[in-house]
């Protein structure tokens, strides 16, 4: 049979020790003043001694308890909740009288919200780990197991007939390579996440950036039939970025377009002021392509969330190309904005901030 656990005896523990010290040195003070000046009535001095020493002692005490103790309690019990992760709110829970135990309270109330803050944090990131192991699970079971199959299937017998092993072995290829992509974008934002890949800001010609990235993805999108164009604007514009991280961010958002396009499609790169001041200027990418539904836009640059997935599996998409343009333009202290009429297509705009062009 378990033991039932004792009560604690409400006895003021600390205020006995001090009332008994006190009482203590009171009486031994009055004795020595006493016998100093009535040293021929030591017997008197000492009974009164005694009488006045029990006063002293009694007095003491029902003074620190009523000081002291319940607010002992308050500590005793924020302590404990802090143990057993019990939050609470205290309000305004302290004496008034502004001393050191008043000061221990406030301070305790100020831990135990920070491991309170803290504890929610952890939860949070425990919640994400586990949603992000579980989608990178997802995510990398299906090429492996479309190359495991194509494999298998030329082990038994379909390797010598050379009607089919070529196309199984360029299908295979074709899952090996989305496992590389899937694999570098997943260290990509993974650092991009943690803070560990900051940007490195630095002056850059924005035509310079757009023109070298839509030329370099003018094949693609030839091999798409849809047109790439990019609408012309003042070369001169000078911008503070990582170079290579609005590549990056360019790259995603145009490849975005010209897969989720229409045959005889276009997406065209556009440059323009800012609504709000001179201070930034805005660089859209709109396409005519398939659109995405209202209640689909906040979640496209979420991990992993695709409008079409069977589309974009189809095409190698990783479901983290805008996620990571998401992290890039939050690590620039910039803006992503998303507008989009299903059928019609969609627009990707985001803010850089200008240097200022010096007068001369």
């Amino acid at each position: 049979m378990k033991s039932k656990k004792r009560k604690k005896a409400k006895i003021f523990k600390l205020g006995l020790r001090l009332s008994f010290y006190t009482a203590l040195a009171s009486g031994l003070f009055m004795l020595l003043l006493s016998w100093i000046v009535e040293p021929a009535i030591i017997s008197f001095n000492v009974w009164f001694v005694s009488a006045f020493t029990i006063l002293i002692f009694v007095t003491s005490y029902i003074v620190s308890s009523a000081l002291e103790y319940r607010r002992l309690q308050t500590l005793e019990k924020i302590a404990k909740n802090i143990a057993r992760k019990r939050f609470e709110e205290y309000g305004e829970i302290t004496s008034g009288r502004n001393d050191e135990i008043d000061y221990l309270i406030v301070q305790l109330i100020k831990a135990s919200r920070t491991v309170e803050h803290e504890i929610q944090r952890l939860n949070r990131i425990e919640n994400y780990r586990k949603e992000f192991i579980g989608d990178i699970s997802h995510e990398l079971k299906t090429p492996i197991f479309a190359i495991q199959g194509f494999i298998e299937t030329l082990l038994d017998g379909a390797l010598e007939d050379e009607n089919v092993n070529r196309d199984f072995l360029k299908k295979a290829m074709r899952n090996v390579n989305r496992l590389l992509y899937l694999t570098k974008d997943l260290m990509e934002i993974s650092k991009l996440e943690t803070g560990e890949l900051k940007p490195d800001i630095e002056e850059i010609n924005l035509y310079d950036v757009i023109h070298d990235v839509v030329e370099s993805l003018q094949y693609k999108a030839e091999n798409d039939n849809v047109t790439l164009q990019l609408t012309p604007f003042d070369k001169n514009i000078k911008v503070k970025a990582d170079r290579n991280q609005i590549k990056q961010v360019l790259i995603n958002l145009i490849e975005n377009g010209i897969k989720y396009n229409v045959p005889k499609g276009k997406v065209l790169v556009e440059v323009h002021p800012h609504k709000n001041g001179n201070k930034h200027i805005e660089v859209h990418i709109k396409d005519t392509g398939i659109g995405i539904e209202q209640t689909d836009l906040s979640r496209v640059t979420e991990r992993f969330f695709r409008v079409e997935k069977s589309r974009a599996r189809e095409r190698g998409g990783t479901g983290l190309g805008l996620a990571i343009v998401k992290h890039i333009m939050e690590a620039h202290g910039e803006q992503l904005l998303l507008e989009s009429t299903p059928n019609k297509g969609s627009v990707f705009k985001f803010t850089l901030l200008k240097v200022k062009r010096e007068r001369i």
